[in-house]
C-alpha cells in the first residue's frame, strides 16, 4: 500500500515547526544497522526527551503521519523511503537513582543506546541488566519489543516506562508498569499498535553487586554472543522463534545457511541473522525473507513469524 504524502498545509506547518532542523530527502540508509533504505521526504532529529516531547506533540496535533527511528536495528526501511515524517531519537540522558542499598533505579531517556546503559551500569557494579550488553538498538525500542537474549528480557528489570499517548482529544503524559504495557514474547502492547504511544523514557530496578562480578558476567556473555552470532551489518534476529522451537535452527535444518539473493546472505554462523555484504538492497532483503518463510513452511509446516518490521513506502511484502 502506498504511504500518505503530506498535503501543503501540513508541509508549511512542518517547515515552520522545525526550521532549519528539517531535512527533506535524507538517505535513510545511513540510519538503519542494514545500511538499506531509500529517501524520507522530511527527516527531524531531537537531541532530548523535552524535543521529543514536543515534537510529536506538534506532530499528533497536526495530524501528521510520523514514524520514530531509534538505533535502527529492528526496522527493514523501503528502497522507495518512507513517506511519512522521520522523526530520528537521540535522547540519550541518564541518571543513576540510588535511594539506598536496597533501591537501585536506573533512568534513561527512550534514545539511549540499550546495550551501552548495561555497560554503564556495570562501572558501579549494578547488576541486572548484563545480558543486554550486545543489544544495538535503544532503549525506547527495547521497552516496545520487549528485547531479550539469553533467558532475559526488558520485562525482568523494568520499573515503569514514562509514555506519551493520546486519550480522547488529549495527548497525555502518563507512567506505565509492565502490566500496563501487556508484554508478551517480543511484543507489548504499543507494539501491536491497538493503543498509539511513544516511548519518553524508562526505569529500571536493578541490584548491587560489584563492577568485577558485573564487568566478568557482560564478558562471558559477549563471548557467547560473539560464538554463535555473525559480525556484519545485520538487523538482528530476522525471525521470532516459534513455540518449543528456534528460528535459526529452522532455517539451518532447512538448508538455508549462506543462501543468499544479490549482496544480502543467510548468515552461515546463525541461520537468523541475514547479513548485508555491502551493496543489499531492501529488495534483496525481503526476497530472500520470502524464499526463508516459504521454504521452511514447506519442510516443516511452521510459518516464521518476523521480529523486524517493515516500514516506508512498501507496494507489497
Amino acid at each position: 500500500m502506498t504511504k500518505p504524502v503530506l498535503t501543503e498545509i501540513q508541509k508549511n506547518s512542518l517547515e515552520s515547526f522545525f526550521g532549519n532542523d528539517l531535512k527533506m530527502d535524507e538517505v535513510m540508509g545511513r540510519y538503519s544497522v542494514m545500511k538499506v533504505g531509500g529517501p524520507a521526504d522530511y527527516l527531524a532529529i531531537v537531541e532530548n526527551k523535552k524535543e521529543l516531547e514536543e515534537s510529536v506533540r506538534f506532530l499528533w496535533e497536526g495530524e501528521i503521519p510520523f514514524i520514530l527511528i531509534g538505533g535502527g536495528s529492528n526496522t527493514l526501511i523501503s528502497d522507495k523511503g518512507i513517506r511519512e515524517v522521520v522523526i530520528i531519537n537521540k535522547a540519550k540522558n541518564v541518571k543513576f537513582l540510588e535511594n539506598d542499598s536496597e533501591s537501585l533505579r536506573l533512568w534513561a531517556e527512550s534514545g539511549a543506546s540499550f546495550g551501552k546503559l548495561s555497560r554503564r551500569a556495570a562501572t558501579k557494579g549494578w547488576t541486572g541488566l548484563e545480558w543486554s550488553a550486545g543489544i544495538p538498538g535503544t532503549v525506547g525500542g527495547a521497552v516496545v519489543n520487549n528485547a531479550g537474549a539469553f533467558g532475559s528480557n526488558v520485562a525482568e528489570n523494568l520499573e515503569v516506562a514514562e509514555i506519551l499517548h493520546p486519550v480522547g482529544d488529549k495527548i497525555q503524559r502518563s507512567e506505565w508498569s509492565v502490566d500496563q504495557l501487556a508484554y508478551d514474547y517480543r511484543s507489548s502492547l504499543i507494539k501491536s499498535g491497538k493503543h498509539p504511544a511513544v516511548v519518553l523514557s524508562a526505569t529500571f530496578l536493578l541490584e548491587q553487586s560489584t563492577p568485577e562480578r558485573v564487568k566478568e558476567r557482560i564478558s562471558s556473555i559477549s563471548e557467547k554472543r560473539q560464538e554463535s552470532q555473525p559480525q556484519g551489518a545485520s538487523l538482528g534476529s530476522m525471525f521470532k522463534n516459534p513455540p518449543g522451537d528456534y528460528a535459526g535452527r529452522l532455517i539451518e535444518e532447512a538448508g538455508l545457511k549462506g543462501t543468499n539473493v544479490g549482496d544480502v546472505e543467510i548468515s552461515r554462523v546463525h541461520g537468523n541473522f541475514f547479513l548485508n555484504h555491502g551493496n543489499a538492497t531492501a529488495a534483496d532483503i525481503s526476497s530472500l525473507i520470502k524464499k526463508a518463510r516459504k521454504i521452511v513452511k514447506e519442510k516443516f509446516g511452521v510459518e516464521l513469524e518476523l521480529e523486524i518490521q517493515f516500514i516506508g513506502d512498501w507496494d507489497q511484502r
